[in-house]
């Protein structure tokens, strides 16, 4: 039977007493907010059971004694969605200390985990590889700051305009991300600006904020037989009136409230199969560019012409198990006609074809769904 080592992160009790963190609380020091990529219990046990389908699971939470329990597990495979915690390589841990013991593992290598962990790194990758991304510059300083606002920045990209958008540099889940991001003017790219530095201790990315349609795409597989779930629109027509259109923080953790839930998700997304095909081609695009295996979840938002830009890549995305918490990868694996469970597996089985693992398939073969996309 093969032993498949389970790498995780899960959240401390104390923010774990709801699927969503208190309607109070606030991005930056709360528990919610540092532990938000970290896993519930639920994710984790639904995790366990769909995996112990092929094989026999062996739990090593990813904490201080990960690397003496992985090596004395010898796990034939690991699944890994943990996401780290210190550093800006954080990501890049379980998998880095997999390579040094020899075991194949799921998902990205340390070198794409750690670059998409920088959406600067990320965003000047892609353009360099001529992927659509909108015009950005980092700002490491407020004296950078300074240099965005009077448009003196030097990027490799065409000058950022107002609006911006500007966001803590590798952060993920919304960390850092609220209405206040949205600046339209120097003054409020500096408070904002000078603010968020403070409290990230982390680089800046300013982004000219793109006025279109906004989706999440979901990638499984490899190489040329990648494929693209059925995407997932972001309808910010069900956001509070005024709101900016941004799914951040405020629309994740306070606004959909399971007493209140946000019809925040379409999906399949109502587009027409031209401009399904153009989100498909970038999203391809930067999933190969970047080095992604087995799984993704990337975003994509439409510039003032239509034109698909990338967003951000997410290597290590959101797989919650209850359909009602809106988590986009499932939710798109089940307007495929995967379950969640097969969705997981499916991950697990291109991650031992690649590195030549043998399995048990009792579970549909990846194949299914690739055919029914195609």
């Amino acid at each position: 039977m093969t032993r498949i080592g389970f790498a995780y992160n899960q959240k401390p009790a104390e923010s774990t007493t709801d699927s969503k963190p208190p309607s109070s609380g606030s991005p930056g020091g709360s528990l919610a907010d540092i532990y938000a990529e970290w896993d519930a219990p639920e994710t984790i046990d639904a995790v366990e059971r769909a995996l112990s389908q092929l094989g026999k699971v062996i739990p090593l939470e990813a904490n201080e004694d990960f690397p003496a329990r992985l090596r004395a597990a010898r796990p034939d495979i690991v699944f890994n969605i943990a996401e780290g915690l210190h550093g800006v390589n954080r990501e890049a841990h379980v998998p880095a200390i997999c390579e040094f013991f020899g075991v194949p593992y799921s998902g990205s290598d340390p070198y794409t985990l750690s670059l998409c962990l920088d959406k600067g790194k990320t965003k000047e990758t892609l353009a360099f590889h001529g992927v659509p991304t909108a015009p950005f510059a980092v700002a490491r300083s407020v004296d950078d700051l300074r240099l965005i606002a009077d448009g003196r920045s030097r990027i490799p990209q065409p000058a950022v305009r107002n609006p911006l958008f500007i966001k803590p540099i590798h952060e993920g889940s919304s960390k850092g991300i609220t209405e206040a991001n949205y600046v339209t003017s120097a003054k409020a790219l500096l408070e904002t600006g000078e603010r968020l530095l403070e409290q990230y201790a982390q680089p800046l990315i300013a982004e000219t904020f793109l006025t279109g349609a906004e989706f999440t795409c979901g990638v499984l597989g490899n190489g040329t037989e990648a494929v693209v779930l059925p995407p997932v629109a972001i309808n910010f027509g069900s956001l509070p009136e005024n709101a900016i259109p941004i799914y951040g923080f405020e629309a994740k953790w306070i606004w959909d409230r399971p007493e209140n839930p946000l019809e925040i998700f379409e999906c399949p997304a109502k587009i027409p199969d031209s401009l399904r095909l153009q989100i498909e081609d970038v999203v391809l695009r930067a999933y190969r560019v970047l080095g992604c295996r087995d799984w993704s979840r990337i975003d994509v938002r439409l510039d003032a012409a239509g034109v698909p830009n990338l967003v951000e890549v997410n290597p290590l995305p959101g797989i919650l198990p209850d359909p009602a918490d809106n988590s986009c990868l499932p939710k798109a694996a089940r307007a495929a006609g995967l379950s969640y469970d097969e969705l997981l597996q499916a991950c697990l089985i291109h991650a031992c074809e690649r590195t030549g693992v043998q399995i048990g398939r009792k579970a549909a073969s990846p194949v299914c769904y690739a055919e029914a996309l195609s």
